[in-house]
């Protein structure tokens, strides 16, 4: 992490908010704390922080509110690590959908919440550099298939909602997010399986494998995922906005 890295902390709760900024300007980064949205958006107006760290529940626009709204916005790429005083797996499920890199519950460790922004900033920037995530959207498609995001299915060109496990999901929406990009398998591995990766680890290559059998993706002769020998896999097909797009 670089040392005057920026971290925007949005809470209603002064205290947790003025704890979370001393102890990351002593740790020598730079920490601006804010109230609720509006000063948020407020502060994105004077600077782009590195990473923002987000509680769910505040009066006014909630985070995954503001969380929605970045995701859609020119600040799309700002990695998002949500709190929330409920530990609730829906919470959870919810935030990361909305395209929040992390979540963790309160009451937590402030050594903690800099470990996790020290994993989602490596992760963020073991991309290649310009790379961004498609636009927010409620529908994606790309060949005969249409992925719905809100419901996590992936369609085929009947309509028809074939199963695939949450990896595959995953690794799907990573390809939907960077088209035409080539992805190593580290970065693959980060961005689908986040701190739990290991970078031996060959299940990436088993993921792909099922996910092309899923869209019947030929390997010899691929219209989607492309394996390029020593690099890693390139998702070639178009990927467009269907319906929902901001």
């Amino acid at each position: 992490m670089r040392e005057n890295d920026h971290v925007l902390v949005v809470d209603d709760d002064r205290g947790i908010r003025e704890l979370i900024c001393a102890y990351m300007e002593k740790q020598g980064l730079r920490a601006t704390g804010a109230a609720d949205g509006r000063e948020m958006r407020s502060a994105l107006q004077r600077f782009t922080p590195d990473v923002i760290v987000l509680d769910i529940m505040m009066p006014g626009d909630d985070g995954l509110t503001l969380c929605r709204e970045m995701r859609a916005g020119k600040h799309r790429a700002i990695p998002i690590i949500m709190l929330s005083a409920r530990d609730e797996e829906t919470d959870r499920i919810v935030g990361l959908e909305l395209g929040a890199d992390d979540y963790l519950p309160k009451p937590f460790s402030v050594r903690e919440l800099l470990a996790r922004i020290h994993a989602v900033l490596r992760r963020t920037r073991m991309l290649p550099p310009n790379m961004q995530v498609t636009q927010v959207a409620t529908m994606l498609g790309f060949g005969d298939w249409r992925v719905d995001t809100e419901a996590r299915h992936l369609l085929d060109r009947d309509g028809v909602v074939v199963a695939v496990s949450g990896g595959e999901y995953r690794l799907l929406r990573v390809f939907l997010d960077h088209p035409q990009r080539v992805l190593t398998r580290e970065q693959l591995l980060a961005m689908t399986h986040g701190d739990d990766a290991d970078q031996f680890d060959r299940s990436i290559d088993i993921l792909v494998s099922r996910l092309r059998q899923r869209l019947g993706d030929d390997a010899r002769e691929p219209r989607y995922i492309k394996t390029l020998r020593s690099e890693g896999y390139v998702f070639s097909s178009a990927v467009t906005v269907l319906e929902g797009a901001p």
